[in-house]
């Protein structure tokens, strides 16, 4: 049986409000928090306004930045990360009130679609301002432009067990090869087996989860210089050359692109 959610920051159970949709805003203190695995009947819009937000569901890793949000279909079990002085949003949506995917995603947040989440967060879900506010927002969020900002973990023992250690210790630089010892299998049957499970090869999907790692310690204030040493790069420019092919822009304008403009940044 489902418990309600009641979190520190919540005094009532969020599927017994009726509203299309609601939000609930979040500070997040000096050290970081985490909301455990859960679900719930409403789906749920993770936005964050600063900081960063790390969502794991069943099959993948998905980071929130600023100015962007993760959509996560209602019924679907998670958990949320956030970093140490994040401003972040849970806005939670009715089943069938927004033509919106059933899966997982990243969706850019427009300047407008950030004041009315802002708006809403500071309504009372039973004000009738609330509803017009949540309307309103459930017509503009389904124009948001879909990012890919997520790695793919794969239930596969071996592999869940490659990327919890590389979760934990990103800088990890290990070889293929010597993954491929260390999960008693050979090098290509390792490959064959990455690119099965989650469509990526080994190196791209290491790569994703480096530049998954860099953005939520970027968002949170940490240095180019702190974030390359932190992921094992040899020198910065090695590192801002990798986030600039990946991503089309170097960090610190990726991010100033992001703050000056919303969600819209990822379209570059």
């Amino acid at each position: 049986m489902r418990q309600p959610l009641r979190w520190p920051w919540l005094d009532f159970d969020v599927d017994d409000v009726l509203s299309p949709a609601i939000a609930v805003r979040v500070d997040v203190t000096e050290t970081r928090a985490e909301v455990p695995e859960h679900w719930h009947r409403k789906a749920q819009l993770v936005f964050a306004l600063g900081g960063g937000v790390t969502c794991r569901v069943p099959g993948g890793l998905w980071m929130v930045p600023p100015h962007c949000g993760v959509w996560i279909p209602g019924g679907m079990r998670h958990s949320n990360i956030a970093t140490a002085n994040a401003r972040i949003f849970f806005i939670y949506v009715e089943p069938g009130a927004a033509d919106l995917p059933d899966r997982c995603c990243t969706l850019s947040i427009s300047p407008l679609l950030r004041e009315l989440i802002i708006e809403l967060s500071d309504c009372a879900p039973d004000d009738t301002r609330c509803d017009f506010l949540g309307k309103v927002l459930l017509a503009e969020l389904p124009l948001m432009p879909v990012q890919q900002l997520h790695l793919p973990i794969s239930a596969e023992p071996r592999l869940r067990r490659i990327a919890e250690t590389l979760a934990e210790d990103p800088a990890d630089r290990r070889t293929l090869a010597q993954w491929a010892d260390h999960v008693a299998l050979s090098e290509s049957s390792l490959a064959r087996l990455v690119v099965k499970e989650t469509g990526l090869t080994f190196g791209r999907w290491r790569q994703q989860l480096h530049l998954i790692v860099a953005l939520r310690e970027l968002s949170s204030g940490a240095s180019v210089q702190q974030v390359s040493g932190g992921l094992g790069y040899e020198s910065v420019t090695a590192f801002i050359t990798m986030f600039k092919k990946a991503l089309g822009k170097p960090p610190a304008k990726y991010l100033s692109d992001i703050t000056q403009h919303g969600g819209s940044a990822f379209m570059a």
